[in-house]
C-alpha cells in the first residue's frame, strides 16, 4: 500500500519523537542529578509526560487522516448505491 507524503512525514516525526523522548530523558536526568535524585526523577517524569502528550497529538493527526480517507471511500460507495437505486 502506497503512503502519501503526509503519512511519511508523520511516521518520520513519530520515530524521531521517540528518539527525542529517550535521549531527552537521559539528558534531563543527567542535568538535574546534581540537584538530587528526587528532583532529577521528578523533572524527568514531567519531561516524559509532556513529550508523550506530543506523540499522542502526532498520532491523532495520522488517525484523523485515515478516518478521512475511509469516510471518502464510504461516501463514494454510498453515491454509487444511490445512483444505482434511482435508475
Amino acid at each position: 500500500m502506497q503512503k502519501d507524503l503526509y503519512e511519511r512525514i508523520i511516521n518520520f516525526l513519530l520515530g524521531a519523537s521517540w528518539a527525542i523522548v529517550f535521549f531527552g530523558a537521559l539528558i534531563i536526568f543527567k542535568s538535574f542529578i546534581v540537584f538530587g535524585v528526587i528532583l532529577a526523577l521528578f523533572t524527568t517524569l514531567l519531561y516524559i509526560i509532556f513529550t508523550l502528550f506530543l506523540i499522542l497529538a502526532l498520532d491523532a493527526f495520522l488517525v484523523n487522516k485515515q478516518r478521512l480517507q475511509e469516510a471518502k471511500k464510504q461516501t463514494e460507495l454510498l453515491e454509487k448505491i444511490y445512483t444505482n437505486s434511482t435508475k
